[in-house]
């Protein structure tokens, strides 16, 4: 579909009161310019917050949380809690947002990654109708990362690389991630090598010297880019109205 923007919403965005309304500003911004935006988040503090307060301790392997059964509960209650509250946030602003996820119309059917790691999934198939549906209606949709697997059985989903299917699936005209830095460096953390722009190829090759924090973020870029969306950036969530600023972060091209 033509002007569909899909927006990874996540970091400190999702957590200070301000920036969550000028986020929700953005978001309805968009929609009245015709520009058709999707929302994709997860929730991973407030996820960590909540698993503490129920005395449930909080595992990592290799970036993504250990998610038993149990913790998967906890998951699948707060993303979507945060779903329904940017939900409201969005509409507070004149936008017309619906909430939804990954179990949804059969929207994303989730791959799991390791039995060493639970219920933790990629996202496999997608299936934009219902997400194409809502647009065509003017909506926003609004998508926590929780997606079945072939089995019926829900997975936590990575919203970086989830939002990146949903942008290839919906034919997106950009992919925009929200995250806690400014963008991508060559040769973090030297500020001088910050990347305004810069190819996949590129890319690719800084992929061994980058954080392993922004790899999932970079990853997510670079297989939206490569397979049909036009550009994908990388912005600084912590900064208002991040997500109409992309020329303040880093644009991934072809």
């Amino acid at each position: 579909m033509s002007d569909v923007v899909v927006v990874k919403y996540g970091g400190h965005a999702m957590t200070s009161p301000a920036l969550q309304a000028s986020f929700a500003a953005d978001i309805a911004q968009l929609a009245r310019e015709g520009k058709r935006p999707v929302v994709v988040h997860g929730g991973g503090p407030q996820i960590s917050s909540m698993l503490e307060r129920v005395g449930i301790k909080s595992r990592f392997h290799a970036g993504l949380r250990v998610t038993t059964p149990e913790t998967m509960e906890i998951v699948r209650m707060v993303l979507l809690s945060i779903g329904k509250d940017l939900v409201r946030l969005i509409n507070a602003k004149g936008g017309s947002a619906v909430g939804l996820s990954g179990e949804d119309g059969h929207l994303i059917t989730a791959v799991p990654v390791s039995h060493d790691i639970g219920l933790v999934g990629e996202a496999g198939n997608v299936n934009p109708a219902l997400v194409e549906k809502l647009l065509a209606d003017g909506h926003v949709p609004v998508v926590s990362t929780i997606a079945p697997d072939a089995f019926g059985v829900p997975h936590n989903l990575n919203a970086d690389t989830a939002a990146a299917a949903l942008a290839i699936a919906l034919g997106a005209t950009r992919l925009v991630i929200l995250t806690d830095v400014p963008g991508l460096y060559a040769q973090w953390p030297d500020t001088d090598s910050f990347l305004s722009r810069v190819t996949a190829a590129r890319l690719q090759e800084l992929m061994p010297t980058l954080e392993p924090s922004i790899l999932p973020k970079v990853e997510a870029c670079l297989s939206a880019v490569q397979r049909g969306v036009p550009t994908a950036h990388v912005v600084d969530g912590r900064v208002p109205h991040a997500a109409i600023k992309l020329d303040e972060g880093t644009t991934v091209l072809p």
